[in-house]
């Protein structure tokens, strides 16, 4: 793809944004920067681009003059497909890339996918290490860490690009071709950013949708939508996991051991050495394995990382003991199907902490669960009283205004064996910039909790 000269508009200076705009300069493009604040707020961000002949700052995200003079449109990961200049961009038929399809155009490594509304960062991490273990050269990122633009923009060294990729990304893919893909799942989550439940799947589903010979698919065979959907995909291979059926051809849980099941002779890998905890976490153990062997990692280097690696931060992360009681940060369970897998980690007694920007999804879901396991349900933000209003009534219900209150109820109302969980099931923007913040306040709590009582134990220690 020739860029020089093209004159193109970046919507969003965001991270994923200024790598965009740097990686289109170098290119020799011409840029053009939409962002939701007027300059003055974008700081640091827009520094590297002020003064820059090539460069045009401070167009409004309304200001549809601009596509008058618009070769192409790379929206950041975010910018729902409702944006003014999105829509009006489409009517005019001005190609629309999203920054993973501008970026796969020039990678010239093969390239894993992940996508999945849960599990996706863990996934990716461990698929990573795993690699890298077994003497592989990778690059981790996408959807997490560094954008994939970035790396395709150095000297790419690496045997594999290894991406977390989202729905957001996928939304404006054409010719995007992961060497192996793979959905983890997909429950309802970001109905407010593709309209329905529907058209988040069939975007999701994009990510199989160049893929040819040599190409290997990985899906949860308990999604009921896999099973059709597995006859219709191109790719060459098609491999499938499941937690509750035993298949005849991929992998399974099979009483204490995964087992892989293929052309050549089973393999088994023992549960109780997986570092991961949870009943979903096997699931992901799993698309990891399948992937792993097609790159040619063996089982032994296998189960030595899968006994190694614990997890990531702001998933299920152990963040401290004070007075008996366990607290785990949750934060990057945005979703409600997040917070059911949560739930299902731990035996009880939770005292579980809920709300934030409600973005879709049947918090009814959960009564079950709650009614099992939650001793006390403390609700704060934005969403506190719709989640109070679906759920509450199930068990002992407080409504908090904010996190950092809601932490100290949590700690008045425990006890010395509780498990103190904040799994919100939404979004954190109507307090915090990201989930990451909203868990390192979470974990800040903690540890000042921790260091009154002056206990040891606390924020970043594992369980």
């Amino acid at each position: 793809m020739n860029l020089s000269g093209k004159r193109i508009l970046v919507i969003g200076l965001g991270r994923t944004g200024v790598a965009t705009a740097g990686f289109l300069l170098d290119k020799g493009a011409r840029v053009m920067i939409a962002d939701e604040k007027p300059v003055s707020e974008l700081g640091d961000a827009v520094d590297v681009f002020t003064g820059l002949a090539d460069v045009e700052l401070g167009i409004r995200q309304d200001d549809t003059d601009v596509l008058s003079r618009t070769d192409m449109i790379v929206p950041s990961p975010g910018v729902p497909p409702f944006n003014t200049l999105l829509v009006e961009g489409l009517r005019m038929g001005i190609p629309i890339l999203s920054e993973l399809e501008l970026a796969s155009g020039y990678l010239k490594k093969p390239a894993i996918a992940i996508t999945g509304t849960n599990g996706k960062t863990t996934t990716t991490s461990l698929l990573g290490r795993i690699l890298e273990h077994c003497g592989k050269k990778v690059f981790v990122g996408g959807n997490i860490g560094n954008p994939l633009i970035s790396y395709v923009n150095g000297r790419q060294e690496d045997d594999y690009a290894v991406i977390e990729v989202s729905s957001f990304q996928l939304q404006w893919v054409r010719n995007f071709h992961p060497f192996i893909a793979m959905i983890l799942n997909v429950t309802c989550d970001h109905v407010d950013y593709h309209g329905s439940f529907e058209e988040y799947r069939s975007v999701k589903e994009r990510i199989f949708a160049r893929q040819g010979e040599g190409d290997l698919a990985i899906l949860n065979a308990d999604d009921p939508v896999s099973t059709d959907l597995s006859k219709g995909l191109p790719a060459e291979h098609v491999s499938c996991f499941s937690s509750s059926q035993r298949l005849k051809d991929g992998m399974f849980i099979d009483g204490e051991f995964l087992r892989y099941r293929s052309a050549g002779p089973d393999e088994k890998y023992p549960i109780r050495s997986i570092g991961l905890k949870g009943a979903h976490n096997l699931e992901n153990v799993m698309a990891a394995v399948l992937a792993a062997r097609m790159c040619g990692c063996s089982p032994v280097e296998i189960i030595d990382v899968l006994e190694g690696f614990t997890g990531i931060p702001h998933r299920i992360e152990f963040a401290g003991r004070v007075d008996g009681v366990e607290y785990y940060n949750d934060s990057k369970g945005t979703n409600v199907d997040a917070v059911h897998r949560a739930l299902e980690s731990f035996p009880g007694p939770v005292v579980l902490l809920m709300g934030g920007r409600y973005k879709g999804g049947d918090f009814g879901i959960l009564a079950e669960l709650v009614r099992e396991k939650v001793k006390m349900l403390i609700v704060f933000g934005e969403a506190g009283r719709e989640i109070d209003s679906i759920i509450g009534g199930i068990t002992r219900t407080e409504i908090a205004g904010n996190l950092k209150k809601a932490v100290n109820m949590a700690r008045d109302n425990s006890s010395s064996g509780d498990i103190v969980l904040l799994s919100p099931g939404c979004s954190s923007f109507d307090e915090f910039k990201n989930y990451e913040e909203r868990g390192d306040v979470f974990k800040d709590m903690v540890g000042q909790m921790g260091r009154q009582k002056g206990q040891g134990t606390w924020a970043n220690s594992l369980h």
